[in-house]
């Protein structure tokens, strides 16, 4: 499942479940998430799960194979890592349902659980 939060943390969006093991850069595209931030205007803070995105999407800086990152590289890493706690607070939040660590259920289940969690952390 994928999340969209706001630079505050507050959750959103989630997506549908997808089943398997998808990777998140291909269910960010199943959901058409970065398309519909470009056509919005939105810039996208993500990690670097989303390398390759697109140029919408800002991601850390990856070190070079036997490199190092320059120091204004590791700065603006730092920088980015900075912005995006609020969001990883609001994940960890979510996590925090014993719902979405424990579950064993179907993906068509999972949807209506997470719309259901969804708008209880709307009324926090």
């Amino acid at each position: 499942m994928q999340v969209v939060t706001d630079p505050e943390g507050r959750l959103l969006w989630i997506s549908p479940a997808l089943p398997g093991r998808a990777h998140d850069l291909t269910a960010a595209r199943t959901h058409r998430i970065i398309r519909i931030c470009e056509r919005q205007g939105v810039p996208i803070v993500a990690d670097r799960a989303y390398i390759g995105a697109g140029a919408r999407v800002t991601t850390a800086i990856r070190r070079p194979p036997n490199g190092e990152l320059s120091p204004t590289e590791r700065t603006l890493n730092r920088a980015l890592a900075h912005a995006r706690a609020p969001v990883e607070r609001g994940v960890a939040r979510l996590k925090s349902w014993r719902i979405f660590r424990r579950s064993r259920c179907s993906p068509n289940r999972m949807m209506v659980i997470a719309a259901a969690v969804l708008a209880l952390e709307r009324q926090r």
